[in-house]
């Protein structure tokens, strides 16, 4: 069994593999993450699709993230996860990796050197709040501000995975402060919710504005995937409907993450492992 690069052929096993683990088949995100990532996986030993999955998003030249990492029930408890993940962190070379880890996933990446920096809550119920009024739809022409903006923030390159925000979120906005973009946010729908990410802002105030305008006038359950130190923000999502929460680590291997993390109100999306 060799990890293999996987292809848009390999779409459909990614997502049989996923709906097997009550995962739901997650397409649109699927294929963001072949055109902005790189695809990994085990074919199954008994030729039915694939055995384990992991993928890896590349930011700049010294950052990196991992996510889908899948394992077939059948082959639960034989390291094929393990593995996987070792060859995608040869692959990641000296970046700095982190992911989202399930408390299942947690000792798996302990053992590849991963430590635990935060948690995320994945909050998720109907919005009930209002919009803020204080944003706006972004344009093409807004595109070249918001991947400034983010290198500004994160202080490292994620213009691939930027620049592909405008085919798939369905709702993409921008707040304005001095005549240039403070703060961005996107919104795309993944089966029976809507995804709110990424929101970057300035402050808590401007994040709640992003929110507001992304998530009204929908009418299915909103997630947002929020760190358990933006307290403010989770208390106002909970006090508007958003507050069923499902606790996740955040973990990193190789140093600290880069940039400052504090204007990270949502991230791009939580895939987790």
């Amino acid at each position: 069994m060799d990890v293999r690069r996987l292809d848009l052929d390999d779409l459909p096993a990614c997502t049989d593999l996923a709906i097997s683990r009550d995962w739901g088949a997650e397409e649109h995100k699927w294929r963001l993450l072949f055109a902005a990532g790189e695809v990994y996986g085990l074919d199954a030993p008994d030729g039915d699709g694939l055995a384990s999955t992991t993928v890896l998003v590349r930011y700049g030249q010294d950052s990196a993230v991992a996510s889908m990492v899948l394992t077939a029930r059948r082959y639960e408890r034989q390291g094929l996860a393990t593995r996987v993940m070792r060859y995608v962190l040869d692959q990641a070379g000296d970046r700095i990796v982190s992911l989202h880890a399930t408390a299942q996933g947690r000792p798996v990446y302990e053992r590849l050197g991963f430590e635990t920096v935060g948690r995320v809550d994945s909050c998720r119920g109907l919005f009930r709040g209002e919009p803020s009024g204080a944003t706006r739809a972004a344009t093409e022409d807004d595109l070249d501000r918001i991947v400034e903006l983010d290198a500004e923030v994160f202080e490292t390159d994620r213009a691939p995975l930027l620049r592909r925000m405008p085919a798939f979120h369905e709702r993409l906005r921008v707040l304005e402060r001095d005549g240039r973009v403070a703060g961005y946010g996107g919104a795309w729908r993944n089966g029976g919710y809507l995804v709110i990410g990424p929101v970057v802002a300035q402050d808590v105030e401007q994040a709640k504005a992003l929110i507001g305008d992304l998530a009204t006038g929908w009418g299915v359950p909103v997630r947002l995937d929020l760190d358990t130190r933006q307290e403010e923000l989770t208390a106002w999502a909970k006090a508007n409907g958003v507050d069923q929460g499902f606790p996740n680590a955040l973990m990193v291997r190789g140093g600290r993450l880069p940039g400052d993390r504090s204007r990270l109100f949502t991230p791009f999306m939580v895939a987790l492992g």
